[in-house]
């Protein structure tokens, strides 16, 4: 098969690795900078142009960065409508994308999640941090990604000062509770066609609440839980994803979700686990999009 990897860099360890575990299982690998890519929009013949040329590929790999979801995700769109097989649909991105409607989605279905505080205006601080249980709270903003613009306030006024610093900034955030009995320790689940694949412990670095790896945190393999591993299975199927990273908090009242990933980083999990997690992404594409590949051949 013709796969292209929709990366903006092809030094990445992510991108490199699902190249080279497609190549190793025969396919044709290409790399393709996504905002480089323009598109013929019509209702006959959508088209791709990437460097002058139209893309012929049987799928699509998106690895979408969180700057340029809107862009990224009109060009996983255009390639669904060309009938080309995306390891995760454009709408699934978009939703996961979108904190504050990915929560809304896992709590209508029953996933567990932090205590949950929004709000508008700084005029209801008293009573959004009451909904989260009180300081200390996780502040956290709605378009942060991989730790950057979440904070642990320890105090009410801690927590006070950061929301009105948020708000005159005109940024939406979320307030959450704190789960101390985490320890400054989650867990990345890898969920791949709704099995997971491999699982990790991150741990913080002391002084630090946020167990993201390029933050200093560890990882290592973990052994989860039934519940656990349904929590995760659920969570990616509720955002619609075929391909997420699903991190976990162990709290007092069982797992909860913390955030689900469309496009997750594959060097922590790999090295930790030993789990070729590039070859498990290609072989679920080599089920599925042949599958489709056959089903439009029958149509034509």
């Amino acid at each position: 098969m013709k796969i292209a990897i929709l990366s903006r860099d092809s030094t990445l360890y992510s991108t490199r690795r699902l190249k080279e575990a497609g190549q190793q299982r025969g396919h044709e690998m290409q790399v393709v900078d996504y905002l480089r890519c323009y598109m013929d929009i019509t209702s006959h013949r959508p088209k791709v142009i990437y460097q002058g040329k139209p893309l012929h590929v049987d799928a699509v790999i998106p690895r979408i960065g969180a700057t340029n979801t809107f862009y990224g995700t009109a060009v996983v769109r255009q390639f669904e409508m060309m009938g080309v097989f995306p390891a995760n649909e454009s709408q699934a991105i978009t939703r996961s994308r979108d904190k504050l409607r990915s929560l809304q989605l896992l709590a209508r279905d029953g996933i567990g999640l932090p205590v949950t505080g929004f709000a508008h205006s700084t005029k209801d601080i008293d009573g959004l941090l009451e909904v989260a249980g009180g300081a200390p709270v996780v502040i956290k903003l709605i378009e942060g990604t991989q730790g950057i613009g979440v904070i642990l306030a320890e105090t009410k006024k801690a927590a006070e000062a950061v929301i009105e610093a948020f708000r005159g900034l005109k940024a939406n955030i979320l307030v959450q509770e704190y789960i101390k009995e985490a320890g400054g320790a989650d867990i990345r689940c890898l969920v791949v066609g709704g099995r997971i694949i491999a699982a990790m412990k991150r741990q913080a670095p002391p002084g630090e609440f946020r167990s993201n790896l390029h933050r200093g945190g560890t990882a290592e393999a973990v052994r989860i839980t039934p519940e656990e591993r349904a929590t995760a299975v659920r969570a990616a199927r509720t955002m619609g994803l075929n391909v997420a990273g699903v991190d976990i908090l162990r709290s007092n009242h069982g797992p909860v979700v913390m955030e689900v990933n469309s496009s997750p980083g594959l060097e922590g999990i790999e090295a930790a686990t030993r789990v070729d997690v590039a070859g498990k992404i290609i072989e679920y594409i080599e089920k599925n999009a042949k599958s489709g590949l056959q089903r439009d051949r029958g149509r034509g």
